[in-house]
């Protein structure tokens, strides 16, 4: 994974052979090995107009030649799609050895620009239904004039109607925040590095409310990629001591519900499916990584994980439980609130983190004795939930 953040002077390409190479070195890897690459992105079309042969561009001129590359979009989620396709295509006995990589450069002079890239994640011909959709849910008390992403005002209506069924306050919102802002200290390859006590969260600039600046993710560029091999794979090239078992790699798409069956959620059922594949069960998680864009995100998908009760997670967060030294740490990294959010690059980035945790090599940031592990990656939106969700189990 290469650090995220802002990287004004590389490409895409340049982003995505750096963690390549990181990822070929960890696993004694050479190209040739390679029988497949799934490469994901999604916002190089808008921000460059490179629409089409995205892995072949960024890959090609380090020697990824005759080798099938296949280009994956799958909005928020195209990293964790990218990494199980390769998954798949191991288990299918098509290779011993693939490739996943995920990059995206979004940092631009231009707000309007990057900001459009995120638009793109909905159905935008239906962008005013979308809205409806979503705002009905709990509507906001006042209007803000601001230009911002469209899925911060869904993240924020989200929130609203958390608050109203469950009770609890913003405060949970910035507990959130606050604890993964203070995990990235650690990191040092999150976007942004500063703590925010929880009182800094709450008094921040309004972006839609409840939501402050300091609960949402950063616009970001970086890159992430991770060698997926077979036993037999992982043993020819010497790797079978760093080699983490993918247990289960599920992805499915959203489906139409009514607001308050939180139960049948994507997330929800994407867990349950890959519990299920898995043979394992939440008690079993040691640490988890959560696609949190915005707080109210990561107490959503606590729960839809089985991690905590339904309505408990926000004051469980409140408590300490989810924080380095808690019951089960959630987003050591820092999340995409302080890890940051380069949207194509994403799910395996929550891959890299998990696995270097269950390999014990994350310093100060380490989660004692983690054994199984657990992401979740939603990408995009479709009426009242993500239009897409891949929830990974990896164990050691």
């Amino acid at each position: 994974m290469t650090r995220f953040g802002e990287h004004p002077d590389l490409s895409v390409g340049d982003l995505s052979r750096s963690a390549t190479r990181d990822a070929l070195g960890d696993a004694n890897c050479e190209i040739g090995d390679v029988s497949g690459v799934w490469f994901a992105n999604a916002g190089q079309g808008a921000m460059d107009s490179q629409h089409m042969i995205r892995g072949q561009v960024a890959l090609r001129p380090m020697g990824f030649e005759g080798v099938g590359i296949v280009n994956i979009e799958n909005a928020c989620a195209s990293a964790s799609t990218a990494l199980r396709e390769a998954t798949n295509f191991i288990r299918a006995g098509g290779g011993d050895i693939a490739l996943a990589v995920g990059a995206d450069k979004l940092v631009s002079e231009s707000k309007e620009r990057s900001l459009a890239t995120f638009d793109g994640g909905l159905d935008v011909s239906r962008r005013e239904w979308q809205l409806r959709e979503v705002l009905a849910l709990a509507p906001p008390a006042t209007e803000f004039a601001a230009r911002r992403s469209i899925f911060l005002d869904i993240y924020a209506a989200l929130a609203r109607q958390y608050l109203e069924v469950f009770g609890g306050s913003p405060r949970e919102l910035a507990a959130v925040a606050s604890k993964n802002h203070a995990h990235s200290v650690e990191n040092p390859r999150a976007h942004f590095r500063r703590p925010f006590s929880i009182d800094e969260v709450l008094a921040a600039r309004t972006i839609a409310s409840p939501l402050t600046l300091p609960m949402c993710a950063p616009v970001s560029d970086g890159a992430a990629a991770a060698i997926v091999c077979s036993e037999a794979g992982a043993r020819r090239l010497g790797a079978l001591d760093r080699a983490i078992r993918i247990d289960a790699c599920v992805l499915r798409s959203g489906s139409t519900r009514s607001g308050d069956d939180f139960d049948n959620s994507i997330g929800a059922s994407t867990a349950r499916l890959a519990y299920e594949a898995a043979g394992m069960a939440p008690v079993d998680v040691d640490v988890a990584e959560v696609h949190d864009a915005a707080a109210i995100a990561e107490i959503l998908q606590i729960e839809n994980l089985g991690l905590a009760p339904r309505g408990e997670a926000g004051r469980r967060v409140l408590a300490g439980d989810f924080r380095l030294g808690g019951l089960k740490p959630v987003n050591p990294s820092g999340g995409l609130i302080s890890k940051g959010h380069p949207i194509g690059a994403t799910g395996l980035a929550q891959v890299f983190e998990l696995v270097s945790q269950l390999r014990g090599e994350c310093g100060s940031r380490q989660v004692d004795n983690a054994r199984v592990a657990i992401a979740e990656n939603g990408g995009g939106f479709w009426g009242i939930e993500e239009a897409t969700c891949v929830v990974t189990v990896l164990s050691r």
